[in-house]
């Protein structure tokens, strides 16, 4: 079994990936599917229901516009973000829709388009069912599917832990421990281990040149963060984009750096915010492992690249197969989704991957990369998913800083001990699920617990 850390580091659009991610490539595979059966030809109409989590808090999150636009063929990866705006609006108004881009159908938003929210689908909170429809009423196609976290779509009765690439690997690995152990055997690091799998996928080059890209995209969307003249976010909850003005502040009065040692923070800060504002206003991010926390890994990876002096030349390659090892480990023995498990699943998980991650590359054994990995879910055990009006606004654009700077303070922490703790990252992984299983569905991504039902506008 193994799940690419391609899979798992994508390129797509905001503002989260179990809610707009996922159901745009959901919409993907029933157009495969309707075509394959050489059924799209007759499609009339179709409907599309979202189900669970993906009702309750599905317009705040983009939903409905991931699942129709991905009806018209588009995918999270190569749409356009500037295009979706006004071609769901074009849709809404007009009740047509092109349906795989070229067969145009009846679509009418508020009849086709149903979000059950007194109903969840059996094996997940994040369900949608795609039905099509003959001229004169008859079914012609019917699937059900499930956005499971980190925009990965299984269908069905798929099995929800089923490998995306269906390949023996050299060094296969479902534990921490067997992590470990790999990593004494050989005399390797984590990230050689993860390079040395996907050796089995691709070419080396490719593999760089991939890893590569994923950082440029992280880059792209820092900048565009710290650059933007948009000052209010989308949704109608009216916050304000904080992060241009912050990297005013830092860029134009940059000798406060010299009295204050902790400016590195305000910096850390700085670039979590960047990218998760731009994920709030739907913008192109990298989902790492989910969009709800892709500022973490990305500012964590800014604060190597500016701040440590000492950097090996494939820092940032090291950093990222390092990462994606740890994501893999949640991936596939508990979730990396918040309406099943809570934030832990999503901030949590990725404060881990970006300790782990750090502390290997800043000269850390497997050991500590493995205790700072621990620190950095410890900590962020039991974390609620609570957004206001369902949007990825608040808590979640703070919560990625503070997800950011806990990450670089777990690193710290084990790379001034030994790599020996008294609980193992296996351990704590499997108290993470436990605990998501134990939480409330209010505080599971349905905006009807926490801070969501304790908001009050003035």
């Amino acid at each position: 079994m193994y799940v690419s850390v391609f899979d798992l580091f994508t390129i797509g659009i905001g503002p989260s990936s179990s809610h707009a991610v996922g159901p745009m490539r959901a919409a993907g595979m029933f157009l495969a599917c309707l075509n394959e059966a050489k059924l799209l030809p007759l499609v009339a109409r179709l409907e599309a229901a979202l189900y669970g989590s993906l009702a309750l808090t599905g317009k705040g999150h983009g939903t409905d516009r991931a699942v129709i636009l991905g009806l018209e063929g588009n995918q999270p990866e190569t749409v356009d973000p500037a295009h979706i705006p006004e071609r769901f609006s074009d849709i809404e108004s007009s009740g047509r829709l092109l349906l795989g881009g070229n067969h145009e159908i009846s679509f009418d938003c508020k009849r086709d388009l149903l979000f059950v929210t007194r109903q969840s689908l059996p094996r997940h909170p994040n369900g949608l069912q795609f039905t099509a429809y003959a001229q004169d009423g008859t079914p012609l196609l019917m699937r059900q599917y499930y956005s499971v976290g980190g925009g990965f779509v299984i269908e069905g009765e798929a099995d929800f832990t089923a490998p995306t690439v269906d390949i023996s690997v050299p060094l296969p690995f479902t534990s921490a421990a067997e992590l470990l152990a790999i990593c004494q055997q050989h005399s390797i690091p984590i990230s050689e281990v993860v390079l040395r799998n996907e050796l089995s996928i691709r070419s080396e080059d490719e593999i760089r040149e991939r890893l590569q890209k994923i950082w440029t995209a992280m880059q792209d969307c820092v900048h565009r963060g710290c650059t933007s003249t948009e000052t209010i976010l989308p949704g109608g909850l009216q916050v304000r984009r904080r992060a241009s003005g912050l990297y005013k502040q830092l860029t134009e009065r940059p000798e406060t750096g010299l009295r204050d040692p902790l400016t590195v923070l305000d910096w850390v800060d700085l670039y979590a915010l960047a990218v998760n504002e731009e994920n709030a206003a739907g913008g192109r991010v990298v989902t790492a492992p989910t969009n709800g926390a892709a500022g973490i890994v990305p500012a964590v990876l800014h604060y190597y690249d500016r701040f440590c002096e000492k950097k090996a030349p494939d820092g940032i390659h090291r950093f990222l197969l390092t990462a994606g090892a740890i994501a893999m480990l949640y991936k596939r023995n508990a979730s990396i989704s918040g309406a099943e498990v809570g934030c832990q699943g999503e901030v949590g998980v990725a404060c881990s991957m970006a300790a782990g991650a750090l502390a290997e590359v800043m000269g850390g054994t497997p050991a500590q990369a493995e205790t700072a990995a621990e620190i950095g879910m410890e900590h962020n055990l039991g974390l609620t998913c609570d957004p206001v009006k369902g949007l990825v606004q608040v808590p979640c654009i703070e919560r990625n800083a503070m997800g950011a700077v806990k990450a670089i303070n777990a690193a710290r922490l084990a790379l001034r001990g030994d790599g020996q703790h008294k609980i193992s990252l296996d351990r704590v992984i499997a108290v993470m699920r436990r605990t998501g299983a134990d939480m409330l569905d209010k505080y599971k991504e349905t905006s009807r617990g926490g801070l969501a039902v304790n908001f009050t506008e003035c």
